[in-house]
């Protein structure tokens, strides 16, 4: 196919368009008018035929039988050290975990739904292909999502009832694989690019999308309602009792784009503040969404020059903050015979303040040193500065490794820790070939232009999946925790780990070190939780204390699993006792694969009451 051809198709086959000329539809059009005259011999006879199903079953079973006969799939193998990646099944109903308790759920804790999302891939993992193409591959981010939930119920008498269960969002692909019992889609984003484009042509005309739709990044309540996330497409509305997947969400028709993960709610307001990213112009769009849900009260085009990665957005009291790092994504790039995702680290990086209902000749820019954060720990106003918390890297794990070169080998050399010429770790600089992650500060004033960064943690621990107490989302906030990396058991398995927890303390120094230990300027203090050897956590999440006085009155639940007993359980730390043991930890029926982010949904937020019975989460 040539280039010119290829760039066509890869234009109009953008994931979020509803219409593009290369659809059946434009086809089967060409193929009826082609047919006509025996179509209409047909419509006089006494049987009556539809042609374009006869013709649309026809060309998908040779396009099916062109792919069986050319691409071979293949698993993507995981080593030992990597067997809590691997997907688990669904369990079905909802299992009983009351009895399940270590220690004690503390009174005052809330009643709701403790809910992560992860990705679990269907046909037991995920998959790479060859052909003559050359090879594709699943890139170690995808996977469809899997929901795993605890239910906490208390009763009159103070008794707690627990139940779990885990469950698939089926978007429009899952069913569509399902359905089919077997891989289908060939992988779409890592590979050679002839690889690559043909995965894309074939998916798209077997089923009107380029590559599969996974819902597995995170969970958000808004509006009443609860949605699967990630930026790949539109959000998918869960049932929270059942955890059916009840369609997408659009906004009744007023969003036709992504969201990113981790859209934001607005102060004062409970606005839904977010972005859409496309891989064709418009590059990156901003909505805001009405508190309840259900209007889209306004939109705007960015104008960029590229499609950044942007997986998250940032709000103070008047303000979005846009993150224009140069993770992108590149059509053209792709064409060329390169990727389609790229760290361009010698590329510009920058920081955009819009006003809530700015459009783009409203944003003021900031131009920032070259990076890869992706999650925003918080963002508020102080003074004439806009202030941007976040976990940032000078490296990036999005994508991978250009092909062909070893996966295990690229992620292990990149996430292990930063150490000195003399052997022992260090700390007077960051690795810019590390995935070290750091707590960072970007201070951006809105009347001088001025950029202040500074490294907040310095590079003994790395860190990141940031979270805060998100009554202080957009304000000025004391305390934030994060989930911090065991790098050696990173760097041994070849996937990121995290063995702890990290407790910032956000406005106050750190103290008691020598200048030679503490190279960084204005550390803060950091409190840690640890949780032992091979044990490590995912989808960590702040419950804040109903009646609580303090900022950091709740306690941090996280999902966690020992890798030498194969066990999986939820902990629940008390925030104002960090460093201690967790006052419970909850055994679960079966292995929970680590995955991403996780969410508390207070019962009060869901929009039913709920109790149990059969194993089944039901209306009370």
């Amino acid at each position: 196919m040539a280039a010119s051809s290829l760039m066509a198709f890869q234009v109009n086959c953008s994931v979020q368009r509803s219409s593009n000329p290369l659809s059946f539809d434009h086809f089967k059009s060409n193929l009826s008018t082609a047919f006509k005259p025996h179509g209409k011999d047909l419509q006089q006879s006494p049987v009556r035929v539809d042609v374009s199903k006869v013709i649309k079953k026809v060309y998908l079973k040779i396009l099916d039988a062109f792919v069986d006969s050319v691409f071979e799939f293949d698993d993507q193998p995981l080593f030992p050290s990597q067997r809590n990646f691997a997907p688990v099944s669904e369990l079905g109903s909802a299992v009983n975990i009351s009895d399940n308790i270590e220690g004690h759920i503390p009174d005052d804790f809330p009643e709701g739904v403790y809910i992560r999302n992860g990705s679990n891939p269907l046909f037991g993992g995920l998959k790479s292909t060859k052909s003559m193409f050359g090879r594709s591959s699943h890139a170690w981010i995808e996977g469809e999502g899997m929901l795993h939930a605890v239910y906490l119920n208390k009763y009159i008498d103070g008794m707690w009832t627990l139940r779990y269960k885990n469950r698939y969002v089926e978007t429009e692909t899952y069913k569509l694989e399902k359905q089919r019992d077997k891989p289908s889609f060939l992988p779409a984003i890592e590979g050679d690019s002839l690889a690559v484009l043909s995965a894309h042509l074939l998916n798209l005309l077997r089923f009107g999308k380029v590559n599969k739709l996974f819902s597995n990044t995170n969970v958000l309540e808004h509006g009443g309602k609860i949605y699967s996330i990630a930026e790949n497409y539109l959000p998918q509305e869960i049932d929270i009792f059942s955890l059916e997947t009840l369609g997408d969400w659009n906004v009744n028709g007023g969003w036709n784009r992504p969201f990113t993960s981790h859209p934001k709610r607005a102060p004062e307001t409970g606005e839904l503040i977010m972005v859409g990213v496309d891989a064709v112009k418009p590059f990156m769009e901003l909505g805001v969404i009405s508190a309840d849900g259900k209007e889209l009260v306004h939109k705007a085009d960015l104008n960029l020059n590229r499609c950044p990665l942007c997986h998250e957005i940032g709000v103070t009291q008047r303000y979005n903050v846009i993150m224009d790092f140069p993770i992108t994504i590149d059509i053209n790039r792709l064409i060329r015979g390169g990727t389609l995702i790229k760290f361009e680290k010698e590329e510009y990086a920058r920081i955009g303040v819009m006003p809530r209902y700015g459009d783009a000749s409203s944003v003021c820019w900031f131009d920032v040193e070259p990076n890869s954060a992706l999650h925003i720990l918080n963002c508020f106003e102080d003074g004439d500065e806009v202030v941007v918390w976040g976990c940032r890297s000078l490296e990036s794990v999005i994508p991978g490794p250009d092909f062909g070169l070893n996966k295990y080998e690229w992620f292990s050399k990149r996430l292990k820790p930063i150490r000195s010429s003399e052997g022992s770790v260090a700390t007077s600089t960051e690795d810019e070939t590390s995935f070290f992650l750091c707590a960072y500060e970007w201070r951006l004033n809105m009347k001088t232009g001025e950029v202040k960064e500074r490294n907040l943690t310095g590079t003994k621990y790395s860190m990141d999946f940031p979270m805060i107490n998100g009554n202080f989302t957009g304000l000025k906030n004391k305390f934030g925790y994060t989930q911090v990396a065991d790098l050696s058991a990173s760097s041994t398995s070849g996937m990121p780990k995290y063995g702890g927890l990290a407790k910032l303390w956000l406005d106050e120094p750190e103290a008691g070190f020598s200048s030679k230990e503490k190279p960084f300027e204005d550390t803060i203090k950091v409190e840690y939780h640890k949780f032992g050897e091979n044990v490590f956590c995912s989808g960590a999440a702040f419950v804040p204390e109903e009646t609580g006085l303090e900022e950091d009155d709740g306690w941090i639940t996280t999902f966690v699993h020992d890798e030498s007993t194969d066990i999986s359980q939820v902990h629940i730390v008390d925030t104002r006792n960090f460093c201690g043991e967790p006052v419970a930890k909850i055994m679960l029926p079966s292995r929970v694969p680590y995955g991403f982010h996780g969410t508390f949904i207070v019962k009060p937020h869901v929009v039913r009451p709920f109790a149990v019975r059969d194993g089944e989460a039901i209306q009370a």
